[in-house]
């Protein structure tokens, strides 16, 4: 019997309650011809069994049809209790399958990323995530938040408290590669940035910056970044307003349809065949199809829009733009190969 199964019988249980109520009624309307009210509450002290005295002295046909009434009141108790324990127990054991299921998920999770809070920021990271098939398990109290959620399948999280230290061990925050807290104050933010730096020194870690004097707190926490979502939605405002084709452009070269454009980070150290080579002499447009946007390295900085003689070094890092498929890190990597 599945939820709506049970949810189901449950009804027709309170809808043959009410159907006997009302035969009991007006049986002893007609049978003894008693006012509505008294033959209401004679049906309900029936039905309940609590034994009360009858309203009044029953004829043979009353207590004939008084001892029908009480069978079958027993019949519908025993099938609505039935029915509402299925419910429940249900109910109960697949929350506690789906719990058991979804700790073994996370327990499995291996260079991850643990999202603190589920509110509008949180839920946009998440699904960024998604998109970008980034393995991330999330943590959230409130129950109404995760329900905003349920649209994302597979979803892994945490119905716990992210300031302490055995809710983000519980996140394998030892295995993770980062965290990013959204949560709606920066004193939480920051208790949030101090744990996750003692259990893990090199997490990677992006915090929510609510107001801007507390920028360098969070960092002293222990945060890589902050983010102010009001600033950047500030910047944003401005920008369409002064900037709107450029800001259309780059809307539609996240959004076209079947082929959406990101940009990526690329190690040169992870691919050796690019080390001490020239981008002409790689020609990674021609190999991958993606375009080098920039290149930061360690002695120079950021080189934007770097020229077919730019020398690839160690500790270089590409900044490219493709389609998904043309930035899979296997299919990047076959392609420079070729």
């Amino acid at each position: 019997m599945n939820a709506l199964s049970s949810r189901s019988h449950i009804m027709y249980a309170i809808a043959i309650i009410f159907v006997v109520i009302w035969i009991g009624t007006l049986g002893y309307t007609i049978l003894e011809g008693w006012t509505p009210a008294d033959s209401l509450y004679m049906t309900i002290i029936t039905m309940t069994t609590v034994g009360y005295t009858e309203v009044h002295p029953l004829t043979e046909a009353g207590r004939l049809f008084t001892m029908g009434l009480i069978i079958i009141s027993i019949g519908i108790a025993g099938y609505a209790f039935s029915a509402l324990t299925a419910f429940i127990v249900e109910g109960e054991i697949r929350l506690i399958l789906r719990g058991r299921k979804m700790d073994k998920q996370i327990t499995n999770l291996h260079q991850h990323i643990i999202l603190c809070g589920m509110g509008r920021t949180g839920l946009y990271i998440a699904e960024e995530f998604v998109r970008t098939h980034t393995p991330f398990v999330v943590i959230e109290q409130d129950k109404e938040a995760l329900k905003e959620a349920e649209h994302i399948a597979n979803l892994l999280y945490l119905q716990q408290d992210a300031t302490r230290d055995e809710t983000l061990l519980a996140a394998g925050i030892k295995q993770a590669r980062g965290l990013v807290t959204t949560l709606g104050e920066d004193k939480d933010n920051v208790f949030v940035v101090l744990c996750a730096r003692s259990l893990n020194p090199k997490l990677r870690i992006i915090s929510r910056l609510v107001e801007e004097k507390n920028a360098d707190l969070l960092r002293k926490a222990g945060a890589d970044h902050t983010v102010s979502p009001d600033a950047i939605g500030g910047m944003r405002m401005a920008s369409v307003m002064l900037r709107p084709t450029v800001v259309s452009f780059l809307d539609e070269m996240l959004r076209v349809t079947g082929q959406s454009l990101r940009m990526e980070e690329m190690q040169v150290d992870d691919f050796p065949v690019l080390l001490d080579r020239s981008l002409g002499e790689i020609n990674i447009r021609k190999r991958t199809g993606t375009l080098v946007v920039a290149i930061k390295s360690q002695k120079q900085g950021y080189q934007f829009n770097p020229g077919a003689q730019t020398i690839l070094r160690s500790g270089d890092v590409l900044i490219v733009m493709g389609t998904e498929e043309q930035l899979d890190p296997k299919r990047w990597w076959e392609g420079c190969q070729t």
